[in-house]
């Protein structure tokens, strides 16, 4: 009744502002209050003459009824992706106050739901779930850390002029880091005793070429990490100048029990 009295000044009516010009921010979200203040404004302001009837508004609440649904499920859902993220490796952007966008990664260490909204925890701080840019699967963290070499290498070895050979290999990182090697030449592992490690230098001890005729070598690398990753087409050796002759193999006997023997045809009396 009251709304129904309006001040007059200078022979025109007021009018009272029924919505705030203040700027105000919402919580984006549509539910039964949301519902019952709708209402009441078309309520409020809906035509004497043609007033809505109560299926309009039965039709309405339903509508409201299922888009809060929807958003309690989209809620529910993000919330259990969110969950399934413990124990992953993700990538997050963030920003900071002058705008600058970087990357923070790392392993997530729990959720945290707040006013419904997910936080992701990443080194000991909470990041909103929206800033996830991408998660990474843990066979792809334990390849970037495992050892290896990355070009190519090619020895040398003149045994006119006999020396050390040595090569530079990548030990790994984290859990998958290697601290001792391995070498095998055309298939023949090398003697322990013949092989270092300084660092990430891998040094060769001319001995182990003394018995390699002249040609071309395939030297495979076996890394002790927990994989022992192994690596077969990287480094390669070349052999000159040698005057060693590898001896004719010895040709193993046939063993008796091996031979075929042709049976015996049966004598026949006349």
């Amino acid at each position: 009744m009251a709304d129904l009295i309006q001040p007059v000044k200078n022979g025109i009516i007021e009018q009272k502002k029924s919505i705030s010009s203040e700027a105000s921010t919402g919580n984006n979200t549509l539910g039964k209050d949301a519902f019952l203040q709708l209402l009441v404004t078309q309520l409020k302001y809906q035509d004497p003459l043609n007033p809505s009837t109560d299926t309009e508004f039965i039709a309405q609440l339903a509508t409201f009824t299922q888009l809060e649904q929807l958003q309690n499920l989209n809620a529910a859902t993000t919330s259990s992706q969110a969950f399934s993220l413990v124990g992953k490796n993700v990538v997050l952007n963030t920003k900071s106050s002058t705008g600058e966008v970087s990357t923070v990664s790392g392993r997530v260490d729990f959720v945290s739901i707040s006013k419904g909204k997910a936080y992701l925890s990443v080194g000991g701080k909470l990041y909103s779930a929206d800033q996830l840019d991408s998660v990474i699967a843990d066979e792809y963290i334990i390849e970037q850390g495992l050892p290896g070499i990355e070009d190519k290498i090619e020895l040398e070895y003149d045994a006119e002029k006999p020396m050390n050979v040595s090569f530079k290999v990548n030990l790994g990182d984290g859990s998958t880091v290697a601290d001792q090697v391995a070498v095998v030449i055309n298939g023949k592992l090398v003697d322990s005793s013949l092989v270092s490690l300084s660092g990430n230098k891998v040094t060769i001890d001319k001995q182990a070429f003394e018995k390699l005729e002249n040609g071309n070598y395939t030297v495979a690398v076996i890394f002790n990490d927990p994989y022992l990753t192994t690596v077969t087409d990287k480094v390669s050796l070349k052999v000159s100048n040698s005057t060693y002759i590898a001896p004719p193999e010895e040709e193993v006997p046939e063993d008796d029990d091996d031979k075929e023997t042709e049976p015996e045809e049966p004598e026949i009396d006349e």
